[in-house]
């Protein structure tokens, strides 16, 4: 496990970022081998508001080879578990450690909501482009997003609140008027409960939880079909996987990170410095995007895929137009032990967390539940995890 992680004074504000946000002061490795050791010349921009916020960065913690993997399994330096052997996060256990007030995270296939719904944590990926993703690994930058995850609710709006904002140097960021629109609070009135994914047991009870105690606190809850929005999962692997091909071809073995010693020509050196470097999952992924990217593949597969990410979003408007939020599994069970996180878990696992993903739109993950919000709604989603906790 990869972690640098000290102690706050006491009384003092403090987080910690996870191993995809550029740091100067730390490494930044993104769990993989061939960014092993690697210091950025510059802080992200989320590390810049944190300080001008009065927050210390405590360190930063282990993730997944490229944070694309279903809760870290694939990390470079050692997936990291819970004491009875299943698989944790790095985020979820330093918060049970104490000492810190949240862990700033990159949400790029959904492992962030993962772990805060089987470890009891609050997690807020924010709308797309109302944090900036400067200064982060980039991976599947159509969709990724940095996010927050805490202990409850109100910690994880107030570190929100401190990274959010525009930022000139992420192209992709809205107005300063839609991200303040974004943080306001709102009540919920209406949710819905997607049918059609499935989970275990003791998610299944974590749902039930959350419908008692948001109809205890007065907002209707209804059930709605969600079998469509099952379609995002294999739009958003194709999309991803087609984004992360393009974004991890900068790690050659020449300007930065690994670079092989067995290498006569310049091919080789790519070859080798790849092939020693990067773990199984992401050389499937590479691969995997490659082809969907082929001439043979693009109209019929990646095209057709951002065509079905335009039905993602209607079905999701759609949806809004009747709900404030609507409510689904983050994952198929509350715990992974080893025989569930397979080669093909990664892009399977997220059959809960695509629609969120692919269309950018935020959601809370509390009490082990996940609720999807409309865009620029992050302020009612918190106050809707909120109800969650005080319904315990």
């Amino acid at each position: 496990m990869k972690t640098y992680l000290a102690k706050a004074a006491a009384g003092a504000k403090s987080v910690a970022l996870d191993d995809m946000i550029l740091t100067t002061a730390l490494p930044t490795t993104a769990g993989s081998k061939m960014l092993d050791g690697y210091c950025s010349l510059f802080d992200a921009t989320v590390v810049e508001k944190l300080q001008s916020a009065g927050y210390s960065v405590a360190g930063k913690l282990n993730v997944g080879e490229f944070g694309f993997d279903v809760i870290g399994e694939s990390s470079y330096y050692g997936a990291v578990r819970n004491a009875d052997g299943s698989y944790a996060s790095a985020a979820a256990l330093a918060l049970d450690e104490g000492g810190i007030d949240a862990v700033v995270t990159v949400d790029i296939n959904g492992a962030p909501r993962r772990s805060a719904a089987q470890s009891g944590k609050v997690f807020i990926k924010p709308t797309y482009g109302t944090v900036s993703r400067y200064g982060t690994v980039a991976v599947a930058c159509s969709g990724e997003t940095v996010g927050v995850m805490a202990d409850c609710a109100d910690s994880a709006k107030t570190v929100l609140g401190a990274i959010a904002g525009y930022d000139c140097k992420d192209g992709t960021m809205h107005a300063q008027s839609k991200i303040d629109a974004a943080l306001r609070d709102a009540k919920p009135r209406k949710i819905a409960v997607l049918t059609g994914f499935d989970t275990d047991a003791e998610g299944q009870q974590k749902i039930e939880a959350f419908k008692a105690a948001c109809e205890g606190a007065g907002i209707t809850v209804e059930q709605a079909d969600g079998t469509l929005l099952k379609s995002a999962s294999t739009a958003w692997n194709i999309l991803m996987c087609a984004e992360l091909c393009n974004n991890v071809s900068r790690f050659d073995g020449i300007k930065y990170g690994y670079r092989s010693k067995d290498y006569t020509t310049i091919d080789e050196l790519y070859t080798n410095s790849r092939t020693e470097a990067f773990g199984d999952e992401l050389k499937a992924a590479i691969l995997y995007g490659s082809d969907v990217l082929s001439t043979k593949n693009y109209m019929p597969v990646y095209d057709k895929a951002l065509r079905v990410r335009r039905v993602m979003v209607e079905a999701l408007n759609k949806l809004f137009e009747q709900y404030d939020a609507v409510v689904l599994p983050a994952c198929s069970k509350m715990k992974y032990a080893d025989i569930d996180v397979a080669p093909y878990a990664v892009y399977t696992e997220n059959l809960y967390t695509a629609p969120a993903s692919i269309s950018g739109l935020p959601a809370v993950v509390c009490a082990g539940v996940q609720a999807v919000g409309k865009a620029f709604s992050d302020g009612m989603l918190l106050e809707l995890a909120k109800t969650a906790e005080e319904g315990k």
